[in-house]
């Protein structure tokens, strides 16, 4: 089964998800950005989701965390909870 190890942030808005991937593609720190403005409790480790298999997320996030590369910011990622900044950081294919 397919695991991977991934951080996030959710917030409200598309505007302000693409706000906050500007600020890390400026050298902000994923960590520092998801602390201040992430929605998800995630948020108070730095967006750190830990390690999950396929499934358990939402479709939309898996998606992202299972297909696209690693150790890169994607987004913004629209869930039924809000939009989302993802970085994949380690995945077992």
């Amino acid at each position: 089964m397919k695991s991977a190890s991934a951080r996030h942030l959710l917030v409200e808005s598309e505007e302000l998800c693409n706000e906050l991937k500007q600020k890390i593609a400026n050298g902000e720190k994923f960590e520092d950005i998801a602390k201040e403005y992430s929605k998800c409790p995630s948020g108070a480790q730095g967006g750190d989701l830990g390690t999950f298999f396929q499934g358990q997320m939402v479709p939309e996030f898996d998606k992202v965390v299972f297909n696209d590369e690693l150790n890169v910011v994607h987004g913004p990622v629209q869930t039924q909870f809000g939009y989302h900044l993802l970085e994949t950081t380690a995945r077992n294919d």
